[in-house]
């Protein structure tokens, strides 16, 4: 299975979040730290405030930081959510796909298998087992 660019941000920002528990942290230092776009990081802490596993304050001191404890949220808690709105293949769509195969196919109880079981063994990791500290600050040369 292939994560979305989106869900794999969002656990790369739990993962750092659960490194530094209780700190506050903006959307700007993480984008920079993670390398990644402040724009689209926003958009992944929306969806994780969403969810319930960030709490987010606007303003002077706000940023965002985990709503619960990282020992309580578990990847496939955070897949399941991140990944939700994303089928696995045409037919796993709401609205059915156009697949011309689907009334016989007999793929597609397989492949829903393996995604539960994909699933499944996420569940069995939290996103405290996972956590990343934050990186050391850079040295600065002493003049001699």
């Amino acid at each position: 299975m292939r994560l979305t660019a989106f869900t794999d941000f969002g656990l790369r920002v739990l993962m750092r979040l659960a490194g530094s528990p209780g700190r506050v942290i903006t959307t700007e230092a993480l984008a920079t730290e993670l390398a990644v776009s402040r724009h689209h990081l926003t958009k992944v802490v929306r969806a994780l405030g969403a969810a319930g596993f960030v709490s987010t304050a606007r303003g002077a001191g706000g940023g965002f930081r985990l709503a619960r404890p990282a020992g309580a949220i578990t990847v496939g808690d955070v897949v399941r959510q991140l990944e939700g709105r994303h089928a696995l293949v045409e037919c796993f769509r709401a609205d059915g796909g156009a697949c011309v195969l689907t009334p016989g196919c007999r793929l597609k109880k397989h492949l829903a298998s393996a995604r539960e079981a994909f699933l499944t063994e996420l569940e069995t990791v939290t996103v405290a087992d996972c956590a990343v500290a934050p990186p050391p600050a850079p040295r600065v040369a002493m003049a001699p």
